[in-house]
């Protein structure tokens, strides 16, 4: 008789923790685009090695600072802005940027 290996049910769910953390952990290390950190990471990378988005972001967000991401005035003309009128990702941005 071929005895089946048994799975400790109280592994899995810290398996499962242990990974999700990872995942966060990997995917966090990043900065959004068009914010301050993400900007500076684009003036010290070659342009050669940028794609047409990231141009594209940074000529949006990094030139003029009142557009940057994160920015003191940023964060200044969105909260002049009417709350309905934000779009989601403007929501969680300053969520992200400006409240924490």
């Amino acid at each position: 008789m071929i005895q089946e290996p048994r799975i400790n049910e109280a592994d899995t769910p810290m398996k499962t923790l242990l990974i999700s953390l990872a995942i966060l952990v990997l995917t966090g290390c990043s900065a959004d685009p068009g914010s301050e950190a993400w900007c500076e990471e684009k003036e010290a990378q070659n342009k050669s090695e940028w794609t047409g988005s990231d141009a594209a972001i940074y000529a949006r967000h990094c030139i003029l600072n009142s557009q940057t991401i994160g920015s003191k005035s940023w964060c200044e003309n969105l909260s002049n802005k009417p709350k309905g009128d934000w779009s989601s990702n403007e929501a969680g941005d300053y969520a992200r940027h400006c409240v924490l």
